[in-house]
């Protein structure tokens, strides 16, 4: 289950007693499992300022997480060919960890990047370095995805162009010089698709759909699994009539005539496409594409090689970097909104117990019952309504739903879930 408690009780000198209690009775029945998160000390400042501080917390909350939603949503669309793997790149590094670790191992092992996020300074300064930090990973992201999303378009339109049946895909990557009588003044080479029922019909029949077609002059040149593409060599002035005769025996000729500088701004455009991404994005080759060249591939090799190219290089390397830093920035938003509501909910001086439970997906309702009854000593009122969600709590802002006799926090780590 990826759904993380992270909650607050009053502690005594050691802070054990909390701690203890929680751990005892949730662990015995398999509830939850637990971990102390570790919350450094901060700077109150006025519960004045506390309380303007809380709301602003709340609305970063939401803010980060969306956030990291978008990276992770925009990982899985950059690897579309490997969505599979998509989880295993999202990783978190901070802390103590050299290296990223998996989400779930950096939360229960949390603790507070003392480097970024100075712990003398005023709550309010770490917050706004928190939005700061946030807002300009999304303005970047923005930024980024406009970039890929552009040259993947144009991509994507070109590769169009290689797919289809022969009647409407390019022909640029099939023809070829020697298939066509160039530079005549009186003759011309079409091609024409057969369907494949009708290749017996066509060598039998092409020669008298119309006069002055040279003898033995078609040859299939390319084959889908409709038909082929065969050419035919005529006089030009019979031309219009040799292609209404095809066309009453269901042989449909191509309007296309080669053109070879024609030809060359297409594949020009298409390797236009890939220098402009590879400024951008791309600085080496990875794998089996390693040392490929661009000129020497077909139009839909060419663009198999970019989006792979486009899936392993900096992009996705910005992407991961910086889903590493909003997730990080996130859950040090999450420590601030816990220290922040026990201060404001179990007074001063600073005297409470962090915990981060992830609760057992058959015993959700049972460990809520539980932890009620462990903490409802701290807020009666509160305890009462959960055991009666129409009890009204009198200037609480929050619904039942998301009010305890402690203080609570989910963390969702579904981040792929969201639409």
């Amino acid at each position: 289950m990826s759904e993380f408690w992270l909650i607050s009780a009053p502690g005594d000198k050691a802070n054990l007693q909390a701690w203890e209690r929680m751990n005892t009775v949730t662990s015995k029945s398999n509830l939850s499992s637990n971990s102390k998160f570790h919350i450094p000390d901060l700077k109150v400042g006025t519960l004045d300022a506390l309380v303007g501080l809380s709301d602003e917390l709340g609305k970063l909350d939401s803010f980060a997480e969306s956030v990291i939603k978008k990276i992770a949503q925009y990982i899985g669309e950059v690897m579309e060919d490997s969505k599979d793997k998509v989880q295993e790149n999202l990783l978190a590094n901070g802390g103590r960890f050299c290296e990223c670790v998996d989400l779930i191992s950096y939360l229960t092992r949390f603790e507070w990047d003392m480097a970024k996020y100075p712990i003398k300074q005023p709550l309010k300064n770490i917050s706004e370095a928190l939005a700061k930090q946030v807002t300009q990973i999304e303005t970047d992201l923005k930024t980024r995805s406009a970039a890929y999303n552009n040259i993947k378009g144009n991509l994507q339109s070109l590769e169009k162009k290689t797919v289809g049946n022969l009647l409407t895909r390019t022909l640029a990557d099939i023809v070829h010089k020697e298939d066509f009588v160039l530079n005549s003044e009186y003759l011309i080479t079409l091609l024409v698709v057969v369907p494949k029922s009708s290749y017996i019909q066509w060598q039998k029949t092409y020669e008298s759909l119309s006069d002055m077609v040279v003898p033995r002059s078609t040859k299939m040149i390319a084959e889908d699994a409709e038909g082929g593409l065969f050419t035919v060599t005529l006089f030009r002035k019979v031309m219009d009539d040799f292609k209404a005769k095809a066309r009453e025996n269901r042989f449909m000729v191509r309007e296309f005539y080669f053109d070879e500088k024609e030809l060359k701004c297409e594949k020009e455009e298409l390797m236009k496409l890939a220098s402009d991404k590879k400024q951008q994005y791309v600085s080496t080759a990875h794998d089996g594409f390693s040392g490929v060249s661009y000129g020497a591939a077909s139009h839909s090799e060419g663009i198999t090689i970019l989006l792979y190219l486009f899936s392993q290089g900096p992009l996705l390397r910005w992407l991961k970097v910086n889903f590493s830093e909003a997730f990080v920035a996130w859950i040090h938003v999450k420590a601030l909104r816990v220290f922040v509501e026990s201060v404001l909910r179990y007074g001063l001086p600073v005297n409470f117990q962090a915990m981060l439970l992830q609760p057992n997906r058959k015993s959700v309702k049972r460990l809520r019952d539980v932890l009620n009854v462990v903490f409802k000593h701290l807020d009666e009122v509160a305890a009462a309504s959960i055991m009666d969600p129409g009890m009204d709590i009198p200037g609480l802002q929050l619904s039942n739903q998301e009010y305890y006799p402690y203080v609570y926090f989910k963390i969702d780590l579904s981040l792929l879930d969201c639409s």
